[in-house]
């Protein structure tokens, strides 16, 4: 069985091949049950409990692929990682184990693929100017996915700590990873840099606002990643009012994202909002209305984009990404 850790997934998995197999996988059948939460009772007093997540999806006669996350907050008093993440992969046909892939990268790196993949369809094709708000792992695989599918020239980053978005500025034009005719700079003024973007890409683990919908420009395509559960949120209700809303799966979005969830208990939108979700785009069904449209997309991750990544990294020769 093959076995592929970070550094090898990541050769293995090119933005713009990533891109192209999420957009194939919306369009052919899978089965992708709900993904499902289990509680770790912790054996350690004092110490909070942790939490299994348990992500199938596959193909009748393909692969079948499974991520197993766990989450143990209190782990940092052991200097570890909260979070771990694992994918096997196998053959849907036999249960045969193909591969084990590592969890983490695939996930960031299948998310950033979504994001772009989204702005390929809903962002002006002309957007030069992306604002990306967070400066956490997720940051830098947006900025590159967006680059992969738009004319990226500019790259504001903003974060609650102006320091981390100079370091994660600097460490992107040192590396070379992101495209070398990006301008990346870092910024202290969120009003200002949400209103300079084209496109404004969000990967936060906030509870309050952060983008507001009275600073949102007609044509602006406002990407909204981090928001997972009821409790969280990166934008006000006025952004979601003002957009045309688009998700990854509405089943995701009406359980977990917290912008909608708490719009809709709010009485300012109700399911009717989401205009389309990723397999509708796919198949040709929807479109943004006009060019001066502004687009918000909300991604909560699916687990037919795990797989997508983890049959791409199988196919693919290794790469420099």
């Amino acid at each position: 069985m093959l076995q592929l850790d970070a550094a090898a997934l990541a050769a293995r998995l090119d933005r713009q091949a990533l891109i192209e197999a999420l957009d194939a996988a919306f369009r052919t059948p899978c089965t992708v049950p709900v993904r499902e939460r289990y509680h770790v009772a912790s054996a350690v007093h004092g110490q909070r409990d942790g939490t299994l997540l348990v992500m199938p999806a596959w193909r009748a006669g393909g692969a079948l692929g499974i991520k197993l996350v766990t989450v143990f907050p209190d782990n940092a008093r052991r200097s570890l990682p909260s979070v771990y993440a694992s994918y096997l992969l196998l053959d849907a046909a036999t249960g045969q184990p193909r591969a084990l892939l590592d969890g983490g990268e695939l996930t960031l790196r299948r998310t950033g693929a979504a994001s772009a993949l989204a702005s390929r369809y809903l962002s002006s094709p002309g957007a030069s100017r992306l604002a990306m708000v967070g400066t956490g792992h997720l940051a830098p695989h947006l900025i590159e996915s967006h680059a992969v599918v738009r004319p990226i020239r500019e790259v504001r980053i903003w974060g609650r700590h102006v320091e981390r978005a100079e370091a994660l500025a600097a460490a992107l034009a040192r590396s070379g990873q992101a495209r070398p005719d990006l301008s990346i700079e870092a910024t202290g003024d969120l009003e200002s840099a949400v209103r300079w973007a084209d496109i404004v890409s969000c990967a936060t683990l906030s509870r309050q606002p952060l983008v507001l919908g009275a600073w949102l420009q007609a044509g602006q395509h406002l990407d909204l990643v981090g928001a997972y559960n009821a409790d969280m949120c990166e934008a006000d209700d006025e952004a979601l009012a003002r957009g045309e809303l688009y998700v990854d799966t509405r089943s995701g979005a009406f359980d977990e994202s917290g912008e909608i969830i708490g719009a809709i208990a709010r009485g300012v939108i109700d399911r009717g909002a989401v205009r389309a979700e990723f397999c509708e785009l796919a198949a040709g069904l929807f479109l943004r209305s006009s060019p001066q449209a502004i687009t918000v997309f909300k991604s909560v991750g699916t687990a037919l984009e795990d797989l997508a990544a983890a049959e791409l990294a199988l196919s693919a020769n290794p790469l420099r990404s």
